[in-house]
């Protein structure tokens, strides 16, 4: 296959399975079980990608997550911008390119993985597939646990070697017989190529499962969670030891024993503790041969077993700097009394001592000590309950020398932090600048602020911290990351909610396919698909909405209005909380009946609107807006929680329980009495803002006597499923009166004509009721209510604030633009700045009053009608008097179904 593929050894891969790929367009030859970073070395790639910031060569430093230098672009099977290359997976015809630590996002959904999440409960999570993770995962599973066990790479084992032993039984078997037992037993799931991302409160963890061709993110919720996330090797600065042909030791250990790969033929290793010697043994079996291994200690038995193996072992010596181009080939080395030496080889192999990997532990609060004897950090004190983390994840890593960096006049090349090329002296440097802690020093060197977020580079900067301040080794640990432990695309979060119709959810009513079957324009409100207008056959837009207007005042109109927020609040307190969120009173409503209320933000600024039905005593039906609906309900229940916890009250979203046909216009009670109610229909028996319960049409309904259009309306409720059934009844049984059904567009024009407010249209969060001429809406007793004491404020009764009014242009065929600033007549031809006076909120052409008309937020707007007002535009000045905002039936003679 390649030039360094080893000719035997290699448990992870499958020799009889070949793999072509192709690196910056040169075809790698590898197998089943490869990564890219072993088809990389085994192909002879020294050089993966340049340093982001000084575009130094880079090669393979590392087997796992840990990786600082070798990152890529994956192009195909499916795009990922910036990937460790030992996290990838070979694959046949896999793509890849090398990335200097920066991805570059390719445009549209091309090549974009989709992603599922998904949701599960489980007695045990285990994260991390090494042997005391599957050892853990075992136990929880023949207890009977619920289980599931995940790991980043694409096998189970972890770092475990062919020579390797567990519980007296050679490791790959015991691996295989537990990871056998895993997948077998029911209840249990076994993810690899899985990352967990985060944990976080009561056992929830965030999982990212990699595996193509959908990737998915599992939203686990875990009685108890087991953290046996490993441990990683630790580099050592010194001059150059960026360059390619250096690697941690227990990597090359890796990719020779499961890759069968020699990272080099002539190595020297350089150690602080016995897992270099170990190495250095492993990779001479293989056929590697070792020049000297290079140990800061004293020395001890690891290193006479290394001697009496015929190996050059120097005790108390260090590794100085590499040469070569762009390929290690030779290392300087240093010992006592000034001895120094260069000693060819094209492999160095760092053991600089272990890292538990405590980031999870840490981000759910755990913390640190410094455990001297073995030169690392480890937990320390006691987690949440649920919470466990085991084997070298816990601190059960090698004894170590605290060994960090090679003393040297010039650091400016002893990189500490491989992929934003920081080294000692940008560390030192900060200090210099009295920086102590080693948070704000990450954020002075960027250390620890790329891909691998310190992986490699955080234990090893803080201690150059302490030691320049004179510190301990363990005064400061490691700067804190922060979730996700490794990057997640964007795509993957999304996960199916991409594009214009997934990213936004579409919701429609139960009446929603009639609507589509009868030539219905939408528009979007709040998530909702609401009919806009009903063109029938060529008709406009403004064609349609003058017909079914005049269909409302001169027959009958049906509007499809399920889309309101419908809230039933219930329980003891149920009225006085009501008090308290509306600014009028509603514990004084009798059941059966309605009332229009306005709630106010803190600032007593109009927050929402809507109409409360009492059908109880202790039981409230409440509407909203369409697209405030999910506010009010949050707001109700952030007032609950935190500000009147006695209150006995219960708040449930009912919107979508609930189908609504709003049957509005003077023959309404005749179309409402073709449909053979049981609910008697005359004003007297069921006058205006009261709720009755009955059938309709043999369907049980709830209908309120409530108008948005100023004639006489009855609005039918019935449960989802009924929605579309009612409809049909009532444009049956209409179809003798003239019945039109009617979109948004016309509903909006009914109700500008009788003045009545859209909040959010005439309203922006600035508003007051009595900007609206709404005071009446306000009680004057002392009872308190969210916004009141905002509303005593001097500024909320300046006579110059903006108030609602009418406009009529003095053309009436004129229409003024929506959002058109008006000023003074006296105004016009001044030279800027021209005082604006307020703006137009609403504006349409009105077939009933002949003419065009507007609403619109002026200030002192009410003591300006009768006079004229202008709206300069591009195309010309539009003239326009001030008017009381109520245009159509100003004394309210239609609402029972009287007047002309």
């Amino acid at each position: 296959m390649g030039s360094r593929r080893l000719d035997r050894g290699g448990h992870g891969v499958d020799r009889s399975a070949p793999v072509e790929m192709t690196f910056e367009g040169r075809s790698l030859g590898a197998f089943a079980g490869d990564t890219l970073a072993s088809a990389l070395l085994a192909n002879g790639v020294d050089v993966v990608c340049p340093s982001p910031i000084l575009g130094r060569p880079r090669g393979v430093f590392s087997a796992g997550v840990e990786e600082p230098c070798a990152f890529v672009e994956v192009t195909t099977p499916s795009f990922e911008p910036i990937l460790p290359a030992p996290m990838v997976k070979a694959l046949d015809h896999l793509t890849a390119v090398g990335r200097p630590g920066v991805g570059v996002l390719v445009g549209g959904d091309d090549g974009i993985a989709t992603a599922d999440h998904r949701h599960l409960h489980v007695d045990t999570l285990v994260v991390g597939g090494g042997a005391a993770g599957l050892r853990e995962a075992l136990a929880a599973v023949r207890q009977g646990d619920r289980t599931m066990l995940v790991d980043e790479r694409h096998w189970l084992g972890g770092t475990a070697s062919s020579d390797d032993t567990i519980d007296g039984i050679p490791a790959l078997a015991w691996i295989d017989d537990v990871a056998g037992e895993l997948r077998t037993s029911p209840d249990t799931a076994v993810l690899t190529e899985a990352t967990a991302l985060g944990v976080y409160d009561d056992g929830y963890v965030v999982v990212f499962g990699r595996p193509a061709p959908v990737a998915t993110l599992w939203h686990v919720r875990a009685g108890r969670v087991v953290l046996a996330t490993g441990a990683h090797e630790r580099p050592i600065a010194f001059a150059d030891c960026d360059r390619p042909g250096v690697m941690l030791a227990s990597a090359a250990v890796t990719y020779a024993d499961r890759f069968g790969v020699a990272a080099g033929e002539r190595a020297v290793v350089f150690t602080t503790n016995h897992a270099g010697h170990d190495a250095a043994t492993v990779l001479a079996a293989e056929g590697i041969e070792i020049a000297a291994v290079i140990d800061v200690s004293e020395g001890g038995p690891a290193s006479d077993a290394m001697r009496a193996l015929g190996v050059d072992v120097r005790n108390g010596w260090a590794v100085t700097g590499t040469e070569g181009n762009p390929r290690v080939s030779a290392v300087h080395v240093a010992g006592p009394g000034g001895a120094a030496e260069t000693i060819e080889a094209d492999l160095l192999l760092v053991s600089g001592g272990w890292n538990p990997v405590t980031q999870l532990w840490r981000g759910i609060g755990g913390g640190l000590r410094f455990d001297e004897g073995r030169a690392c950090f480890v937990p320390d004190g006691a987690g949440p309950p649920w919470l466990s983390i085991v084997g070298a994840a816990a601190g059960e890593v090698p004894t170590s020398v605290p060994f960090w960096f090679t003393p040297a006049q010039d650091l400016s090349r002893h990189y500490v932090d491989l992929q934003r090329d920081s080294t000692v002296a940008d560390v030192l440097e900060a200090v210099g600048h009295d920086l102590h802690s080693t948070e704000h020093v990450k954020r002075a060197t960027y250390i620890g602020t790329a891909i691998d977020q310190g992986r490699t580079s955080g234990v090893l900067t803080a201690a150059i911290v302490n030691q320049a301040w004179g510190d301990g080794p363990g005064a400061q640990g490691p700067t804190n990351a922060r979730p996700p432990y490794t990057p997640v695309p964007y795509a993957v979060l999304a996960g199916r909610d991409r594009g214009p119709v997934l990213l936004d959810p579409i919701r429609t009513t139960p009446i929603h396919d009639w609507h589509v079957e009868h030539g219905a324009a939408f528009e979007n409100v709040g998530q909702w698909k609401r009919p806009w207008f009903f063109p029938a056959g060529a008709e406009s837009m403004d064609q349609a909405v003058a017909r079914e207007s005049l269909a409302v005042r001169n027959d009958v109109g049906v509007l499809d209005a399920s889309t309101l927020g419908k809230i039933e609040v219930v329980g003891p307190d149920a009225a006085a909380f009501l008090d308290r969120m509306y600014s009028n009173r509603m514990s004084t409503l009798a059941v059966g009946s309605i009332r229009y209320g306005l709630m106010l933000g803190l600032d007593g600024m109009v927050f929402d609107d809507g109409v409360v039905m009492r059908l109880a005593d202790d039981r409230f039906f409440v509407t909203t807006t369409t697209g405030g609906a999910a506010n009010v309900l949050d707001r109700f229940e952030e007032w609950l929680q935190t500000e009147w916890p006695d209150l006995r009250v219960y708040c449930t979203s009912v919107t979508e329980q609930w189908a609504t046909v709003a049957v509005n216009g003077p023959r309404a009670r005749e179309l409402m009495g073709a449909l053979e109610t049981d609910v008697p229909l005359d004003a007297e028996t069921f006058p205006f803002m009261t709720v009755r319960d009955g059938m309709v049409a043999g369907m049980p309904a709830r209908i309120a006597r409530v108008s948005f259009t100023g004639e006489l309306a009855y609005e039918i409720n019935v449960v989802g499923w009924l929605g579309r059934p009612m409809w049909q009844a009532v444009m049956a049984a209409g179809e003798p009166f003239g019945v039109a059904p009617y979109g948004t567009e016309a509903m909006h024009l009914l109700r500008a004509e009788k003045g009545f407010v859209i909040v959010g249209q005439e309203t922006d969060g600035t508003v007051t009721p009595g900007d609206l001429g709404m005071s009446w809406i306000v009680r004057k007793d002392d009872s308190d209510f969210v916004g009141r004491r905002s509303l005593s404020r001097p500024d909320t009764a300046r006579p110059d604030r903006k108030q609602l009014v009418g406009l009529l242009p003095v053309d009436r065929n004129t229409w003024l633009p929506e959002g058109a600033q008006m000023v003074a007549l006296t105004s016009v031809g001044m030279a800027p700045p021209v005082p604006m006076l307020g703006h137009v909120t609403s504006s349409y052409r009105s077939p009933s009053l002949g003419r065009t008309f507007a609403l619109a937020m002026i200030a002192g707007g009410r003591e300006l009608i009768g006079t004229t007002l202008v709206a300069p535009l591009p195309d010309g000045d539009i003239e326009a008097e001030v008017t009381s905002p109520v245009f159509y039936d100003e004394r309210n003679e239609r609402r029972d179904g009287g007047g002309a």
